[in-house]
């Protein structure tokens, strides 16, 4: 079976081998096999996606975002980009971007962080680094195996002087990026619950991950 969605003809084939609504708030996970696809789609709009990846066989070689950036000139991530491990060596790359500019370095909300940013009242919400940390352990792994995170459709630009910003996003409904595993990968996600700032436009909704066979 071929399938293809979303206007990324040449890039969602294979046979679907899984599809995942992960629900708002939520985590998620799924080892992907070398060669196969994982299409992230951004199902409501306006919905940052925070994103883990491992080498399945050695999850010490986790997502590094220095090698990842050395190896392009751009701290954005968008179609070609490698997602590089703590080594240097390709754990996926993005085949195929409907939205064009990804984030690589605003990290991952924490009660912590949020407590900081905007307030002590907000410091019982849930967030990113509990999705993380919970759905690890899922794999034997730990807060030693947290590395710094991808926001898929998080709009974090950043100024001349290095000053960064959370601002608006720039998806839209059904928009979506697509990955192709270079090893067999450990992916985990945490669907954002993040409400004090528009990278989830203050309510956060769905997103999908799809697995593709590939060609």
């Amino acid at each position: 079976m071929s399938t293809t969605t979303n206007g990324l003809a040449g890039t969602t084939t294979g046979e679907e081998l899984l599809r995942a609504v992960v629900r708002p708030r939520a985590p998620w996970s799924h080892v992907v096999r070398k060669g196969q696809l994982l299409e992230v789609v951004d199902l409501d709009g306006n919905q940052a996606v925070d994103f883990l990846c491992y080498d399945a066989a050695d999850t010490s070689r986790a997502y590094s975002a220095q090698a990842t950036l050395v190896e392009q000139d751009s701290v954005f991530l968008t179609t070609g980009s490698v997602l590089r491990d703590n080594e240097g060596s390709p754990l996926m790359t993005v085949v195929a971007d409907e939205v064009g500019r990804h984030d690589t370095l605003g990290g991952a909300c924490s009660k912590e962080s949020n407590t900081l940013r905007y307030g002590h009242h907000t410091q019982s919400q849930h967030a990113c680094v509990e999705n993380f940390l919970s759905e690890l352990s899922r794999h034997g792994l730990g807060k030693r195996d947290h590395v710094p995170n991808i926001n898929w459709y998080m709009n974090v630009p950043v100024d001349p002087d290095g000053a960064l910003g959370i601002v608006d996003g720039i998806s839209a409904p059904g928009l979506s990026l697509v990955l192709r595993a270079e090893t067999d990968v450990l992916v985990v996600v945490s669907n954002c619950p993040q409400v004090n700032n528009p990278c989830n436009g203050f309510d956060p909704s769905r997103a999908e991950m799809v697995v593709r066979s590939g060609e």
